[in-house]
């Protein structure tokens, strides 16, 4: 597959960009001047790197490749911004286990095991997206490969976003049920659906059996593990050890 083939990605690559901000758009809008300074460098940080996701591949394909080389070395700061915030913002869900704990009846479904579950799957989610980077970097030269590893980073860091709009859709339908909330079936159907997407662009691009496919794909199943992980003590002990609340 040439490069020509790719010349209109950048336009598939602002439904990413959509579904991101639509997910996000309550919980971080929703109480703007609440949000701790650490909540907004990391949401702009992720704003911007999904914006360069649907530059670069325009500069690319439309005749710019020095822009495009040039804010490439721009985009990989963003990128280590992304990576870097989103780990050191996770002492929030640490501290929200004891603050569920002091009051149960303010987060309701929402016990300590989820809030140190979520912890446990962003580990692996933004290692996964520093890999898929990284291989980027590595593979700068051989255009193909290096355009898939980084429209893998979508997929791969898209559930955070999408995962907390769906769930406040879900969590707000069945209010009346509170605190009786099946809160992970909304996060079940959010990792279906981003593997959906996942597969429908690698099908449309060829790379079905690409490595970075592969990776996306394990970093999805693996948020399936987020009740598991959370309920186990000795992951919430490793975590209490790891990250200060």
């Amino acid at each position: 597959m040439s490069l020509t083939n790719y010349k209109t990605l950048y336009l598939w690559m602002i439904i990413p960009m959509l579904v991101m901000q639509l997910g996000i758009f309550e919980d971080y809008w929703g109480d703007f001047t609440d949000n701790a300074w650490s909540v907004h460098i990391h949401y702009w940080t992720g704003t911007i790197w999904y914006l360069y996701l649907i530059a670069q591949p325009y500069f690319a394909t439309h005749g710019q490749l020095p822009r495009h080389r040039t804010n490439g070395i721009i985009g990989m700061f963003f990128a280590g911004g992304v990576c870097l915030t989103a780990l050191s913002m996770m002492h929030r869900d640490i501290a929200t286990t004891e603050r569920s704990l002091a009051m149960p009846e303010r987060f309701g479904p929402f016990e300590p095991w989820f809030f140190f579950g979520v912890a446990a799957v962003e580990i692996v989610m933004m290692t996964a997206f520093g890999l898929a980077v990284i291989m980027a970097i590595l593979k700068r030269k051989q255009l193909e490969d290096h355009a898939w590893w980084l429209i893998s980073t979508v997929f791969i860091i898209m559930m955070p976003a999408l995962g907390r709009g769906i769930q406040n859709i879900y969590v707000d339908m069945y209010q009346s049920d509170w605190p009786n909330i099946a809160i992970m079936r909304p996060l079940y159907l959010t990792q279906v659906l981003i593997i959906v997407m996942l597969l429908l662009g690698a099908w449309k691009y060829r790379k079905l059996k690409h490595p970075a496919t592969f990776l996306a794909i394990g970093v999805n199943l693996f948020i399936f593990l987020l009740e598991p992980l959370g309920r186990s003590e000795a992951v919430q002990t490793i975590l209490k050890a790891l990250i200060k609340g």
